[in-house]
């Protein structure tokens, strides 16, 4: 928890909750070719460069599918998913019929697989998710599912490889903050974090921060996420065991 005497200044809740882009810098990525910018911290640049080029080494071609993703950008997914215009997906990740759920169970599904605006670790810059572009052809359709990163999709070899260079301690400072089923958000094998800058961010995302950003505007099934949030705090943006 931060010291009261110390407040949250303007600009880091902002980098926090993902309205800025003050601390990011531009990555030169597969994708930034094909005209989309990819944006990444700028402490975690270099560090992903060099596991860009362990990966090479490795016969692989480690691709950015999703970097930083801004507050606004959030918003605009929960609500598409809240209206019944973006599929929701249960806990098995099949998908679920939004008019048959509650409000209640609306909302643990999509906080399953979608995080709270202002509340997503890639409004960070120290997360992002991968995959191995020399695995598939240019015109694949990439899901970010469970199956193609299974041993038998394509993506199994690449991960083979990811998962053992983040347990040596060799990833130059990534890891999986989603590699086990802790009963809150979905084991996602693609997404990695530099862990120096995430748990720093962390930290300072206190109990305070979540009041602040719940009280600074609002979205769909904002009564039923004031009504949990002290368990969507502990268990989604915390990462605490349920």
């Amino acid at each position: 928890m931060r010291n009261e005497s110390s407040p949250l200044s303007g600009e880091l809740f902002a980098e926090l909750t993902g309205q800025t882009e003050s601390h990011l810098v531009s990555c030169n990525s597969r994708e930034s070719e094909h005209g989309a910018q990819v944006l990444i911290h700028a402490d975690a640049l270099k560090p992903f460069l060099r596991l860009r080029d362990k990966a090479r080494q490795a016969g692989f071609e480690l691709a950015i599918a999703s970097s930083f993703r801004g507050f606004d950008r959030q918003q605009h997914i929960w609500q598409q998913k809240a209206a019944g215009k973006r599929p929701v997906f249960g806990v098995d990740g099949k998908p679920l019929d939004p008019r048959a759920l509650s409000d209640e169970q609306l909302l643990w599904a999509i906080l399953r697989w979608s995080a709270l605006p202002g509340a997503s670790r890639h409004h960070w810059g120290s997360d992002l998710d991968v995959y191995d572009a020399a695995a598939v052809d240019d015109d694949y359709r990439l899901q970010l599912v469970p199956e193609e990163y299974a041993p038998s999709g394509p993506f199994g070899l690449f991960r083979q490889w990811l998962d053992t260079l983040i347990e040596e301690g060799e990833a130059e400072g990534f890891f999986h903050p989603y590699a086990r089923d802790l009963g809150a958000v979905a084991p996602e094998p693609w997404h990695i974090s530099y862990r120096p800058v995430a748990q720093r961010y962390q930290a300072l995302f206190d109990a305070e921060v979540f009041q602040q950003l719940l009280a600074s505007g609002a979205w769909p099934l904002s009564g039923e996420i004031q009504r949990h949030a002290d368990d969507i705090y502990r268990r989604y943006v915390q990462l605490e065991p349920a």
